[in-house]
Order: C-alpha cells, then sequence, then structure tokens
C-alpha cells in the first residue's frame, strides 16, 4: 500500500503519520520525488484501513500494490534511483561504463587493461576475482590476490572497481571493493542476498539465465528489505532455444523493468551474446533503448584469455565501442 501526501505536507506532519503506521506493526518507506512525497506501507496491510487513511487531510490518495516486490516498485519511489559509487554515478541522466577483463590474470594484465579503458571512457573497473565456472577443472580465478590487484588497479587510476561474490563468507574481502556483484548463478541465493542486504555497499544484481523478470525484482527486493537500496539491475541475456549465441539478449526488459522500478538498469553484451563482434552493436542498442549503462569484458590478449576470451574485447575495439555509445547517447537525447 502506498500513500500519497498532499503538496505542503511538513516534515513534521509526515513523522506524525508515519509513527502511527508503525504503531500498527508495518515498516515505512519514505519517497520524496520531485512532484510527490509517497508512504509506502511495508508488511501486513490488511489491519490499515484505507479510507480513513485517505480521509486525513495530508492524503492525497492511497493505492494498493498488487506486485509482491514492494521497495523495488516505482509506485513506491516515482523518481529513478540515482546509485552513488566512488566518483561516479549510476542512473538517471548519467551514463555508466564498467569494462574489464573476465578473469583478473596477474598484475601486469589488470594495469595495463585499466589503464586502456579508462583512457576510452570506462566509469569502473570490472574484473573477476572469484570465478563460477561450469567446469571445476577450469581456472576458478586469484580469489583474494585478485582483489588486491584490482584495489591496486584502482589506486593507480581512480576507478571504482566492481567484482562478484560467491559466498558471504568471503564478504570481510569486499570492504575496499565498490561494486559488489551478484552473478547469474546467484541471483536466488536468497541467504547471500540477504547479507548483502545488511551492507550499504551498491550491489550489481545479474538476471539469472532462465528467469523472469519478477524474479529479478524479486530477488532486488531481499536486498532492500534488509535495508541496503542500493541496487542496479543487469540484463545478461537468457537461455532459449538459440545456439549461435552463448544467450540472447533481452533488450526488452530495458523498458519494461524502467515501469516497473526505480533501480538503474545496465546492459552486459559480453555475455550475452559471447561472441566479441556482436558486443558492439548490442552496446549501441543497449544505449538506444534506455540502458544506464553497460558492462563490457575487455582483454588485452583475448587469444589467450584464462577465462572467456571468445567474447572479450581488445582495448582497441572497446575505445571504437565507447565513441560509436557516446554518438548514439546523443542522437537519442531528448526523445
Amino acid at each position: 500500500m502506498i500513500a500519497v501526501l498532499k503538496a505542503g505536507t511538513t516534515d513534521k506532519q509526515i513523522e506524525n503519520l508515519s509513527a502511527w503506521i508503525r504503531s500498527q506493526g508495518l515498516d515505512v518507506h519514505l519517497s520524496k520525488g520531485s512532484v510527490h512525497t509517497v508512504l509506502g506501507l511495508v508488511g501486513d496491510t490488511a489491519k490499515i484501513d484505507a479510507e480513513l487513511l485517505e480521509s486525513l487531510d495530508i492524503v492525497d490518495s492511497v493505492k494498493r500494490i498488487s506486485e509482491p516486490f514492494k521497495s523495488a516498485n516505482r509506485k513506491f519511489h516515482p523518481d529513478d534511483s540515482i546509485i552513488t559509487v566512488g566518483n561516479t554515478t549510476v542512473g538517471g541522466k548519467d551514463f555508466a561504463i564498467m569494462a574489464g577483463p573476465c578473469s583478473v590474470e596477474s598484475e601486469e594484465q589488470v594495469m595495463e587493461i585499466a589503464r586502456a579503458v579508462k583512457a576510452a571512457g570506462a566509469t569502473m573497473l570490472r574484473g573477476g576475482a572469484f570465478k563460477p565456472r561450469t567446469s571445476p577443472y577450469d581456472f576458478q580465478g586469484l580469489k583474494a590476490d585478485g582483489i588486491e590487484l584490482l584495489l591496486k588497479a584502482k589506486k593507480e587510476t581512480g576507478l571504482p572497481i566492481v567484482t562478484e561474490i560467491m559466498n558471504a563468507n568471503h564478504l570481510p574481502l569486499f570492504e575496499e571493493v565498490d561494486v559488489i556483484q551478484v552473478g547469474a548463478r546467484n541471483m536466488q541465493n536468497f541467504e547471500l542476498l540477504k547479507e548483502l542486504g545488511r551492507t550499504q555497499k551498491p550491489i550489481l544484481l545479474k538476471r539469472g539465465l532462465a528467469n523472469t523478470l519478477k524474479e529479478l525484482l524479486m530477488s532486488a527486493e531481499y536486498i532492500m528489505a534488509g535495508g541496503n537500496e542500493n541496487v542496479i539491475l543487469c540484463e545478461r541475456g537468457i537461455r532459449t532455444f538459440e545456439t549461435y549465441t552463448r544467450n540472447t539478449l533481452d533488450l526488452s526488459s530495458v523498458p519494461l523493468l524502467h515501469e516497473l522500478t526505480h533501480l538503474p538498469v545496465i546492459i552486459d553484451p559480453s555475455h550475452a551474446t559471447g561472441v566479441a563482434r556482436l558486443v558492439k552493436p548490442m552496446a549501441l542498442a543497449a544505449a538506444a533503448c534506455g540502458a544506464n549503462g553497460l558492462m563490457i569484458e575487455v582483454h588485452n590478449d583475448p587469444a589467450h584469455a584464462l577465462c572467456d576470451g571468445a567474447q572479450s574485447l581488445t582495448p582497441d575495439a572497446f575505445a571504437d565501442v565507447t565513441a560509436a555509445v557516446s554518438k548514439v547517447l546523443d542522437a537519442v537525447k531528448g526523445l
């Protein structure tokens, strides 16, 4: 249930109404937008008389929300959320570009790539320290040493870092990580999501390879229900019957998610296609359809990458993509 308050409602009035709602055993989610102030009532709202609430002088309207996701719902938070990450932001009018190797392999490799992607316009450095792999015999990442190398690259370039967590027990290693990524395989690892909800770090939540948008938003709800509202959604392709690409990139998810939620939405064209030459057209399409950013894999020697070389761009190819994306963003601005 949400209560839309009238213009001119004072902070004291909001505080008094919120206190009464909490006395009924509910939580209150306050959203002050550019036009309206919205109080979201979270919990068993059956005990609340909607007509009584609507009759209050400061209440403009009361609506019940049928969707199971509440905190992530745009009805609770009409304005776009803007997530602050170090010296940059994700959401609103800003366009984030996260780039770097699928897996951190060595100091020389990650430093070279970090310098190159920053020069080409990346706003964050992504890199895998812990790598979930389909085969137990594949390279599993440098783990804690990989995070240390990412932090070294951050110190030199100033780029905030994004890296994936696989186990809540590893959280102490992520204290200096700017954005914690939850990979597709862990999208419904609810115990992990609960632990991340107790942090205040930005969480990049990837859609599972066979999950619906509703399920993605419910996973975001797990994080937000714990008190962490710094969630970035990522569409990285879903599994279909198509075999020419690694996955099928669902670009329709971008405008749909913008309708359903206030959370920013980015696109990962690298994992979506699995083919380096398809990354550019899909990145351009993502910029055109309203995505808030991109996550792109970049490697200085893709042919010898220890992980996902086939979908990784060279630094020069990445620079070509960012230049083209900038032109698309300029073209669609104001549409």
